[in-house]
């Protein structure tokens, strides 16, 4: 049987994104700081979702502000 959707997780201390295409996405602040993500601020402890809608996402930034957040997506 083949995989027909991966989950990837990962911390990130720098600014980037949650690439084009991802079917869902959860994204937690874990540090102390206040992060941006998709231009909305998420306080340190917040997290937010981005639910399986039926087709793919557009790629989400973030930035980081001197904090650390979890990303966790399908692909």
């Amino acid at each position: 049987m083949d995989i027909l959707a991966q989950i990837l997780e990962q911390d990130f201390t720098v600014d980037g994104q949650i690439p084009q295409g991802f079917l869902f996405a959860s994204v937690k602040n874990v540090g102390a700081a206040t992060a941006t993500v998709n231009g909305v601020d998420l306080s340190p402890g917040e997290a937010k979702d981005y639910p399986f809608v039926g087709k793919g996402y557009q790629a989400v930034p973030f930035v980081v502000n001197g904090s650390t957040i979890r990303v966790l997506h399908v692909v």
